[in-house]
């Protein structure tokens, strides 16, 4: 530690590469179990730098992450493969660390980031996608417990999670925003049932989740009771940034596969296409550089409304740039490999082949908010504009019209 520094008690960079030089020479890649070296890095506070100390941090500047990341990177150490744990990485340890109790933060952040348990997102429901606030999964207080019946669909990775983060509605009497409670929910307790929903692509990556009687403890609540709503609102704003702002190098994502088709085919070539490309490639490249303004932004506080435009941006242009790769490739692009019904353990929005990228990328404006929405969102809170009027906002969501 430098000695000024060492004189405030903060935590720079040079003594970040010395506590990350500490790991690797107590816990040799070469010689020691993947998931025993990430329990190590997380409780070295090494796992998030910025999460306070005992909880897989430092209480360190968020910008300094990524000097741990580049010596862990460059020493050849595992890392938690979090594309697999993507909804526990972005949306539910952010929330769990903003809302949770002592004991909840300690009994769930190491098991999650270290990628033990794998969590998903019990919030859409069939009659509550865009407008979530009207979700109509019931939880009633018993005892200590809440019992809760409902169904949610819509849920990614359901298959393989242990936990879910879940917001249900506990007082009908109130306006339908102020009577949500959110809960921790144990996807192996009895009366949790999840079936699969096969997709365009042929694959089941969602699911639909059914809830009969499951009996959730007080304990495994986050938040107050009926502050639900803004308790979800660290979530969907941690999930729009984790969806269309993620770190990715140039011609990283869909514009990846069309770029070196391109070079590698000259015989697939027109002037059309070749325009349409350079406009697509130079959009996807200010679209990587805000995400990375973003995320320094994010430094200095809490996701905001940014992360909407964000998360705008990427299914536009997914779903631009898939539909010219597949146009660039005519007859080719029509193929699709293979329609076996498979569920996923991650989703590779750029993986498989170009039918596979087009077809995937129609959910890219539904799945982590409607672009719909995100554009009022958008509009009111980025532009300042006046958002649309509401003739629901105060009446008590029983009395509401479904």
């Amino acid at each position: 530690m430098t000695d000024a520094a060492s004189r405030s008690g903060a935590i720079d960079t040079a003594e970040l590469r010395r506590r990350t030089q500490e790991l690797l020479a107590a816990h040799p890649v070469a010689d020691t179990d993947r998931v025993d070296f990430l329990k190590a890095r997380f409780d070295a506070g090494l796992a998030w730098v910025h999460y306070p100390q005992g909880l897989g941090g430092l209480g360190a500047p968020r910008s300094l992450q990524a000097v741990v990341d580049a010596e862990l990177e460059a020493a050849g150490a595992p890392d938690n493969d979090p594309r697999r744990i993507g909804i526990g990485l972005g949306m539910a340890a952010p929330t769990i660390l903003g809302y949770g109790t002592e004991e909840q933060k300690s009994r769930f952040l190491r098991p999650l980031w270290v990628g033990e348990e794998v969590w998903c997102q019990l919030f859409s429901e069939p009659g509550a996608g865009s407008d979530l606030a009207a979700l109509g999964t019931r939880a009633v207080r018993d005892g200590e417990d809440w019992v809760v019946n409902g169904q949610k669909v819509w849920t990614s990775s359901a298959h393989l999670a242990r936990w879910a983060i879940l917001i249900a509605r506990t007082d009908p009497d109130a306006p339908k925003h102020r009577g949500i409670t959110y809960f921790i929910c144990d996807m192996t307790d009895p009366g949790v049932e999840v079936r699969p929903l096969r997709q365009i692509t042929g694959e089941a990556e969602f699911n639909e989740v059914f809830l009969t009687d499951v009996r959730i403890s007080d304990a495994h609540r986050l938040g107050e009771v009926g502050d639900g709503w803004r308790v979800a609102q660290t979530t969907l704003m941690n999930e729009r940034v984790s969806i269309g702002g993620m770190r990715i190098p140039r011609e990283g994502g869909m514009i990846g596969p069309v770029s070196k088709t391109w070079r590698e085919r000259p015989d697939l070539r027109t002037h059309d296409l070749h325009q349409r490309l350079l406009t697509l490639w130079v959009e996807a490249e200010v679209a990587r550089l805000t995400g990375e303004r973003l995320r320094q932004q994010l430094v200095a506080g809490q996701p905001g409304p940014e992360g909407s435009g964000m998360k705008l941006a990427f299914a536009r242009l997914n779903q631009e740039i898939s539909g010219l790769e597949v146009e660039l490739l005519g007859e080719e692009g029509l193929l699709y490999e293979d329609w076996t019904m498979r569920r996923p353990e991650l989703v590779d929005f750029t993986g498989r082949d170009a039918g596979y990228r087009y077809l995937r990328s129609k959910g890219n404006s539904i799945e982590g908010g409607t672009s719909e929405v995100l554009l009022n969102i958008v509009a009111e809170r980025v532009l300042g504009l006046p958002s649309e009027p509401r003739t629901d906002k105060d009446v008590a969501w029983k009395d509401l019209a479904r």
